[in-house]
């Protein structure tokens, strides 16, 4: 895990190569196209892309008219303004007709930093799965970005894709195998299972190194499509290992841990913690700072896994 990203990079990167190929794809952002990376798609392919200005509703109506007409849609904001701001639009545009936008939000999560608590999204993922028909994906690194981006773009349907601001480490390959509604084990272990998703899968990582020089064998599980949940990985790694801690750069109310939750407490119930935002608002600050005042570091991933081990 050397090498460092953002996804919001890899984003970038996928519009132009897609763009080159696919001349069905249209992106639209909410003038926010040099963060959320999409000016790279703008200058290569001027022709489709729009800019809606400073009005994420009339960001996602126009998504959705230009999917319904044949076209397949990237709209991009910041994951505040898209899954906050404009729900409604994309509950009765997006979801109610199954129209084939893409929500590529960035800036998800405690790591937007001093932008504060009005930009730190963490409720984006609850609201995204409560929509019949939405897939919603949260990529770790680049490779895996790029990698389900282009199966999210390729498939049918509406989608949410989860994207931060900071560089996170390198996980994957160009060529790892990694595909919408399967997640993947990236470390085997039998004491407990780690199921992360975003950039709480590197952290995971180096929780696991560190609880393997204590004796504990943690397996670790990037769960990067949070619908539909691959409920068959998460009940075989709580019937083997009897033990699960969920991390999340997202509320643990409604998330991936209350997904996991929901999946394990019908099936295979066992012991439970869960890594992420606690009932609070964020604060401007560095993004490690605020990781580790809000208790989404490895650390506190080896504090949880010590807890349900007892």
């Amino acid at each position: 895990m050397a090498e460092k990203m953002a996804t919001r990079a890899a984003y970038g990167a996928f519009l132009v190569k897609e763009g080159k190929n696919n001349k069905n794809l249209v992106v639209l952002d909410a003038d926010l196209s040099a963060s959320t990376k999409t000016a790279e798609f703008k200058k290569a392919y001027p022709d489709r892309f729009f800019n809606a200005g400073i009005a994420e509703q009339n960001l996602i109506g126009m998504a959705t008219g230009l999917a319904l007409s044949g076209k397949t849609v990237c709209a991009s904001t910041f994951a505040m303004f898209a899954a906050g701001r404009a729900f409604e639009i994309i509950r009765n545009s997006i979801g109610y007709t199954g129209a084939n936008v893409k929500i590529c939000a960035t800036h998800a999560g405690i790591t937007v930093g001093e932008d504060g608590a009005s930009h730190q999204t963490f409720e984006d993922i609850a609201l995204m799965r409560t929509i019949p028909g939405m897939t919603v994906v949260s990529p770790s690194d680049g490779p895996s970005a790029e990698i389900l981006l282009k199966q999210v773009v390729d498939m049918e349907g509406p989608a949410y894709v989860r994207l931060g601001r900071a560089e996170v480490p390198t996980i994957y390959s160009e060529s790892s195998d990694i595909r919408l509604g399967k997640g993947n084990v990236i470390r085997d272990g039998k004491d407990a299972a780690v199921i992360a998703t975003g950039i709480m899968v590197a952290a995971a990582l180096e929780a696991a190194e560190v609880l393997e020089a204590e004796g504990i064998d943690v397996r670790v599980i990037d769960i990067h499509t949070i619908k539909p949940l691959d409920e068959e990985l998460i009940l075989k790694a709580a019937g083997e290992t009897g033990r699960i801690v969920t991390a999340e750069e997202h509320s643990v109310i409604g998330g991936l841990g209350s997904a996991v939750a929901e999946v394990v407490s019908a099936a295979c119930p066992v012991r439970i913690a869960m890594v992420g935002q606690k009932d609070t608002f964020g604060e401007s600050g560095k993004p490690d700072e605020l990781r580790k005042k809000y208790g989404m570091t490895s650390a506190d991933i080896v504090q949880a896994v010590k807890q349900v081990y007892k």
